[in-house]
């Protein structure tokens, strides 16, 4: 066991989460609350609603249908709308969820206004806010009292995995760069594979079985549950220009950003660099788990058939860590398998310290991740509840997602990973950091894979020039609603 642990029982408790959570759906506490009660609550007027809708497709709050829908409803004898007690707003991910994606989404337009509910196949969270909270902006402007209590007290519900929160959440907090406030708390409904921001925050681990009157319940939860805040990692890439990265959604290619200049790198810098810049809200990592995740994509974009739910996804992930060699790596020569302190160095700035240090890493392990929740890989806690002797040992503090550092773990391969999921052991403690650098050079190695929040790539590797990930906490926390 690689460290004193206090655990009691929490492994025969993780295992049976997602299931007890399910079995919580099928109570009769979603039908006891009235259709029409909560929709009268959550619905925003007509004319706001269609206008917000207006200015999203026009994407300019100007648009002459938005001028005309405001006109209208302030003309001379229009009755005065009142302002919803609790204004919802969706963003659905309809690819997620298996086959109930689109049924879902199909039941919150019945509970609230059409226009209220956003499918990310066509409207992106960042055009709700500059255009969808722009127009409710413009009309309280306007001397609206309607649109500036709507706006005011507006929440968000996210229906997706943890890549559909971290997207959303991170558009959300543009509102706060901007100065526009309030920045709009997020409740979550769970349609994801791990759901971990979902598991850390009340929302469940999976989906309810019974979700069609369950989700009335989702609603009113997260209409009236209180406010909760969530660090928020901003993430650098810098690397030799030339190389094509394909990145996930939340990585997106920049101009070329100086790193930070209070560490010195070793060794000569390319000429040209490409940079990348991101935000994380659960974890960050490199190695093997990256590259079974990476895997797994592939597939469910290649054959969506295969990816049906929750548990056929889990049952592929499985199968994908036998065939990415996760299990047998220690019978392998092939060096893109071995560990990860051939490729990787890395800085970290510890525990009430302003100064920059190299810490080493474990010739075992195989991969590295940077953790902020307590739930990692559907709902496990690989840190570990730890014992106050061994924190202030090892001059760590108790982990929160509000405390402003990341919890730095490894993992060896297949077997030690297995045991650390299961809760028997804990992953290799290596620091807590509050800002982070990797340095990776490829020598043998070609590629190296990357993830963050269960969205994956695969990393060019450069034998002559060093590529940089750099970790920094964002200044400002994100809003979230707990759902407990």
């Amino acid at each position: 066991m690689d460290s004193p642990t206090n655990r009691g029982g929490s492994s025969t408790s993780s295992g049976r989460s997602s299931v007890i959570e399910s079995l919580r759906g099928c109570t009769l506490a979603g039908v006891r609350i009235p259709k029409e009660e909560l929709r009268k609550k959550i619905t925003l007027p007509e004319y706001m609603r269609v206008a917000m809708k207006e200015a999203i497709q026009a994407k300019n709050v100007e648009a002459n249908t938005v001028t005309q829908l405001y006109q209208a409803a302030h003309a001379d004898g229009a009755e005065m709308a009142e302002p919803p007690e609790s204004p919802l707003v969706v963003f659905i991910n309809a690819k997620s969820g298996g086959r109930h994606g689109p049924e879902l989404k199909a039941r919150l337009q019945t509970l609230m206004g059409e226009e209220q509910v956003f499918d990310l196949l066509t409207v992106k969270p960042q055009e709700f806010v500059q255009y969808g909270l722009g127009c409710l902006e413009k009309f309280a402007a306007l001397g609206d009292s309607c649109a500036k209590e709507t706006r005011e007290k507006l929440r968000v519900v996210v229906a997706g995995g943890d890549g559909t929160v971290g997207w959303v959440l991170g558009c959300l907090g543009e509102l706060d760069k901007q100065g526009r406030l309030p920045v709009p708390p997020a409740g979550i409904i769970p349609l994801g594979t791990g759901n971990d921001l979902s598991r850390s925050f009340g929302w469940g681990g999976s989906f309810p079985f019974n979700w069609k009157s369950a989700v009335k319940r989702t609603l009113d939860r997260i209409a009236n549950g209180s406010i909760c805040r969530l660090d928020s990692w901003h993430i650098l890439i810098s690397m030799p220009a030339g190389e094509d990265l394909d990145t996930p959604y939340s990585l997106k290619e920049t101009e070329e950003t100086p790193l930070d200049q209070e560490l010195e790198v070793e060794g000569e810098l390319p000429e040209k660099v490409s940079c990348y810049q991101g935000v994380f809200y659960n974890y960050f990592s490199i190695g093997m788990d990256a590259q079974v995740a990476y895997g797994f994509h592939h597939l469910r974009n290649e054959k969506p058939y295969l990816a049906q739910g929750p548990i056929s996804n889990k049952i592929i992930y499985s199968g994908y860590s036998c065939k990415q060699g996760w299990f047998f790596t220690p019978c392998s020569s092939d060096p893109g398998l071995r560990g990860l302190k051939n490729i990787l160095r890395i800085y970290v700035k510890k525990v009430n310290s302003s100064e920059w240090e190299q810490i080493p890493i474990p010739s075992s392990v195989r991969s590295v991740v940077a953790l902020n929740l307590p739930s990692y890989g559907s709902g496990r806690n690989p840190w570990g509840n730890l014992k106050p002797e061994y924190l202030e040992k090892r001059g760590f503090v108790e982990a929160h997602a509000d405390d402003g550092f990341l919890e730095i773990f490894g993992l060896k391969h297949g077997w030690h990973a297995s045991m650390v999921m299961a809760e028997l052991i804990s992953a290799k403690h290596i620091a807590q950091a509050s800002s982070i650098r990797f340095e990776l050079r490829g020598g043998e190695w070609a590629e190296a894979y990357m993830q963050m929040d269960g969205e994956p790539w695969k990393q060019p590797m450069n034998k002559e020039f060093s590529t940089f990930v750099e970790i920094k906490r964002v200044p400002f926390q994100s809003v979230l609603v707990h759902g407990e």
